[in-house]
């Protein structure tokens, strides 16, 4: 087999973009958009310089810096695999205590967006409150030194200081994380962070700097021998860090560059004022939809997402809780069918190729259960709706945090807070309301008896008579 390297004369690429955290979905997502702008002729003073802000990132750099900055980038359709070198991004910063490296770069005046890819858990955010939280520690640390700062916010907001200095326009600041409303949630952790060493700078950054909202998508596994292996049978074993990647991918930008921007549009960006449509539909059924067959697969050891999908039990939960408990209450979305995105994503779930893991879906519940299940819970009530479906998903992450799976597996720690959890875990399998107190998770949901029984009853069922079991119960009607 062989594979694709970049049709344009990457020599001739100069930058526009710093970008921060230079993981698998980035490069995966929009490197290729980049790619394929750059390969039409197009937008050749915007390639990527690429930077990382924490110690594991400089492995990456080593990695890519020994390959001139290529990534290679697998997808995985089922008809057939194929490769491609991608050649959007020409430097990667030294990643170094201080950054100073980072800051010295977005202050050059033909950088002018500096984008994001941190996870969704990397905005410093009060689970409590759902904003900014100025007193969390690396933050407080930033605020106290802005001149070396730890934090990708951090760096920014001293870039932004010096270019405000020498009067230079300010940089755009895009999210490419998956995570509601990621412009807002960006403007909030950078100006929040300048508040607590220069409040003139933060009313300069929170009127003149532009934060863009976005919707990302596509499903990009981590990288293993497996992967290395694929790399390899198109002749790039010497590639550590191969990406692979579904054939499917979407981004939903708000068009809100004043320092102007890449012409995205024609390689498939979607511009519009409607993002938080997208993103809604995005979040409730797409991640809604992996947590709701991510805990059942992963108590009934159940490896990979393929093979869970595969399984009629955990399919028919899908589908019935999709139609019933998630997809009525998700608002209309311009020149979309729900019903037919839904279908898609039935289709990507089920790819073989991906072998995208239950255990990677599992990951970091106590994050994304409140932004990807308890709001439709919350829908369903207001609307007098069903909750059973939603409360068994929540019941089975319940289950999952006990840390043994039905058949007594010994499931490893899968969350920041797993310690936590599992202690909770325990004491929900005598008094399942325990569970519920986690306020930050449930909020008012936790208050609403229908929602409360509905939980009691599937984590009661769940010990009692294993996942299978429930499962078929639920899809017969009687759970």
């Amino acid at each position: 087999m062989t594979y694709a390297t970049p049709s344009y004369d990457r020599k001739r690429l100069t930058p526009g973009i710093v970008h921060i955290g230079l993981g698998n979905f980035h490069r995966a997502h929009m490197a290729v958009y980049l790619d394929d702008l750059f390969a039409l002729g197009e937008s050749h003073d915007w390639a990527i310089i690429g930077a990382g802000v924490r110690a594991p990132d400089a492995a990456m750099r080593d990695a890519l810096k020994a390959q001139d900055c290529l990534s290679t980038v697998i997808e995985l359709d089922p008809k057939g695999q194929t490769a491609r070198r991608v050649g959007a991004m020409i430097d990667f910063l030294p990643v170094e205590a201080g950054n100073q490296s980072l800051i010295s770069a977005m202050t050059r005046p033909e950088i002018r967006i500096v984008s994001l890819t941190v996870t969704e858990g990397g905005y410093f955010i009060n689970a409590s409150t759902g904003q900014f939280d100025p007193s969390l520690p690396e933050i407080v640390a930033d605020g106290a030194n802005p001149g070396r700062p730890a934090t990708a916010f951090g760096a920014i907001v001293a870039a932004l200081r010096a270019r405000r200095a020498a009067g230079m326009q300010p940089f755009t600041v895009m999210s490419c994380d998956n995570l509601p409303g990621n412009g807002h949630v960006t403007k909030a952790a950078v100006v929040g962070l300048a508040r607590l060493s220069d409040p003139d700078l933060a009313g300069w950054i929170a009127a003149n700097v532009a934060f863009p909202n976005g919707m990302v998508d596509r499903i990009t596994p981590a990288t293993g021998p497996r992967e290395r292996a694929m790399a390899a049978s198109f002749g790039l074993g010497d590639d550590p860090v191969p990406v692979t990647c579904e054939p499917f991918r979407q981004w939903v930008l708000e068009d809100n560059f004043p320092a102007g921007r890449p012409a995205l549009e024609k390689v498939g960006v979607t511009f519009t004022a409607h993002v938080h449509a997208f993103e809604m539909m995005k979040i409730r059924i797409l991640n809604g939809g992996h947590a709701t067959i991510a805990y059942p697969g992963g108590l009934m050891d159940i490896e990979y997402v393929h093979e869970a999908m595969a399984h009629p039990l955990i399919k028919g939960f899908l589908e019935k809780v999709e139609r019933e408990e998630i997809i009525p209450y998700v608002p209309p979305v311009p020149d979309t069918n729900i019903d037919a995105y839904f279908d898609l994503i039935v289709e990507r779930f089920s790819n073989p190729e991906v072998a995208d893991t239950e255990r990677r879906l599992c990951l970091d519940g106590s994050n994304r259960q409140p932004k990807f299940i308890v709001p439709s819970i919350r829908d369903a009530l207001a609307a007098g709706g069903s909750v059973k479906g939603l409360a068994l998903v929540s019941a089975l992450w319940c289950r999952y945090c006990y840390g043994e799976t039905d058949s007594g597996t010994h499931i490893p720690p899968n969350d920041p807070n797993w310690d936590a959890l599992q202690g909770l875990a325990l004491a929900a399998k005598a008094d399942p309301k325990v569970w519920l107190s986690q306020r930050t998770i449930y909020g008012e949901v936790a208050d609403d008896p229908r929602f409360v029984a509905a939980f009691d009853a599937a984590l009661t069922r769940l010990w009692r008579d294993g996942t299978a079991h429930v499962l078929a119960e639920y899809l017969r009607g009687a759970g």
